[in-house]
């Protein structure tokens, strides 16, 4: 490993049974929905399935989680005992994953370096979180890694490359690679290929994302001076790795210096992808106040609106309540997103007041939750090309600030990594 690029070749497992029931969706998916995780359990029942080896949060509180978790542990031995992978040793997958709808999402399976990780506000590391960790969610996860042979990631990370040749650039090419899956998924996934990189293409790769990290590109991409480079931008999994950090910092202080080079847990597998992708399209995240006096709320926002004294363009929204609809603006906010802007004021009245919100994605339900009784608030849409600066500029971005795309177009588990010497 010459290049300080923070994403990696790595040792990879490939399962060898039926890939349509191993492959099910990204944990934190289908929350409240137990009938979707019932169909999951019945579909994968008696055949070996990343289900197994995974634990939905639609269960935390609702299962005994140690005994889970042994079982997991249970699993995913047996698995490796019984020789359900295939070892791809150093390599890169490239990805195409088509959803229902048709569009097709480009990825690049590696390993990401925690060492190059930092998800708290402020972060000047090469890879960071793009929304607020919220540190109440990492004990569970953290617990399942410790306990765990294997990681199994459904984590996506985004690079910044307008041009599209990186990752997409790779579609031209799979005449030149080896073909090692595709099959649909299942449960309205759509389906998804992968193809092994070829040795070339991942020296290829690893040059332009040295280019990325370099401090004069970055610098002059971004009109920036004495920035620290931003290379990996966090869009799906961001508690997971965070999870993954927190284990590797316990490990590591247990550990010589030479063995924090090589150890496993060192890593996190996860796919790479552009964040000019034309099947990535962000969605707004709308906000629903619930027990709050609708006439205090609506003059507190009317004061805060009017008194800000950043200097930002003015931000508009639109508040739902009592029936009426009404456009609402922030003269000068002090945050470069909406979404900020108004979380900052949520925070503040809420610690104040009372009351509680919720993170709702549909306008409908806005506006239905707003007829029974909530306040709504009806955000604009994050222009994703705002993603890389606003990062840099604000830090991690308040939490919920956008959604890439519906629950099943999340990274089903597929590829495994063991790690454990």
């Amino acid at each position: 490993m010459n290049r300080k690029t923070g994403f990696y070749p790595a040792d990879i497992l490939l399962p060898k049974t039926e890939l349509e029931r191993w492959s099910v969706v990204a944990c934190d998916q289908f929350t409240s929905d137990p009938d979707y995780w019932r169909e999951v359990e019945e579909r994968t029942e008696g055949v070996p399935s990343s289900a197994h080896i995974i634990f939905p949060e639609a269960k935390l509180g609702k299962v005994d989680f140690e005994a889970t978790l042994r079982q997991i542990r249970r699993e995913m031995d047996r698995y490796q005992q019984e020789d359900v992978f295939r070892l791809l040793p150093q390599g890169m997958i490239y990805v195409e994953r088509t959803f229902a709808s048709g569009a097709v999402r480009h990825g690049i399976l590696g390993r990401l370096d925690l060492e190059e990780y930092d998800y708290h506000t402020g972060s000047g590391s090469l890879i960071r979180a793009t929304e607020g960790t919220v540190l109440d969610r990492l004990p569970p996860r953290a617990a399942i890694r410790e306990a765990a042979s294997l990681e199994c990631p459904h984590i996506l990370t985004l690079i910044d490359d307008p041009a599209c040749c990186i990752v997409e650039g790779l579609a031209a090419e799979k005449d030149q690679m080896e073909l090692l899956y595709h099959f649909p998924l299942m449960m309205g996934g759509g389906s998804v290929a992968g193809w092994l990189l070829t040795t070339g293409q991942q020296e290829r790769l690893m040059e332009q994302l040295e280019q990325l990290a370099d401090p004069r590109v970055f610098s002059e991409k971004y009109g920036l001076t004495g920035a620290a480079p931003l290379v990996y931008a966090m869009g799906d999994g961001n508690h997971s790795l965070g999870a993954a950090k927190n284990c590797w910092e316990k490990i590591k202080k247990t550990l010589a210096p030479q063995q924090r080079q090589t150890h496993p847990a060192r890593y996190a597998l996860a796919e790479l992808g552009n964040l000019h992708d034309r099947s990535l399209v962000f969605e707004a995240i709308h906000r629903v106040v619930f027990g709050v006096d609708h006439h205090h709320f609506l003059e507190a926002l009317e004061k805060w609106t009017a008194s800000r004294n950043g200097s930002f363009s003015p931000q508009r929204f639109t508040l739902l309540a009592d029936g009426q609809e009404r456009e609402m603006t922030i003269s000068a906010p002090e945050h470069s997103l909406t979404v900020g802007s108004i979380q900052r004021f949520l925070d503040d009245y809420l610690a104040a007041y009372g009351g509680t919100v919720d993170y709702i994605h549909g306008r409908q339900t806005v506006e239905r939750l707003a007829r029974e009784g909530a306040v709504g608030l009806l955000l604009p849409v994050m222009d994703k090309e705002s993603l890389f600066p606003a990062v840099i500029q604000d830090g991690a971005l308040p939490r919920k600030t956008f959604s890439m795309g519906e629950a099943e177009e999340k990274r089903y588990y597929l590829e495994c990594r063991r790690i454990l010497p």
